[in-house]
């Protein structure tokens, strides 16, 4: 039987390889990563993931996952805020006021681009 501790592992372990297969340029959302892990109503779950990605390796692109709306909720969790804005720019991906512009464009959806 798994503990909690192994299952938690084991699901940060499948939110990462998600996360690592979002191109370089484009974003996803933290609920479309949870619902390509099979957790529909894991948004949650995947955030906590993403603020304890740093120094996982191989590197997990944690500056790619964004709210449902393109908003870089996350970025409190970077060291210095801005560099979550900063990692998107340097990607080509346009920011304004914290949103990424032309998400619909851009938006990655694991389910659609991965085989599941």
């Amino acid at each position: 039987m798994k503990t909690a501790k192994e299952g938690k592992e084991n699901t940060y372990q499948a939110v990462y390889d998600v996360v690592r297969a979002i191109p370089k340029g484009r974003v996803s959302s933290y609920g479309a990563v949870a619902a390509a892990i099979g957790a529909k109503s894991g948004a949650r779950v995947v955030g906590y993931a993403m603020n304890c990605c740093f120094g996982v390796k191989p590197k997990v692109p944690a500056h790619r996952v964004v709210n449902s709306k393109g908003l870089l909720t996350g970025k409190f969790h970077f060291s210095p805020p801005e560099k979550m804005q900063e990692l998107l720019e340097k990607e080509g991906v346009r920011v304004v006021g914290d949103k990424v512009q032309d998400f619909d464009t851009i938006f990655w959806d694991p389910m659609k681009e991965l085989d599941f």
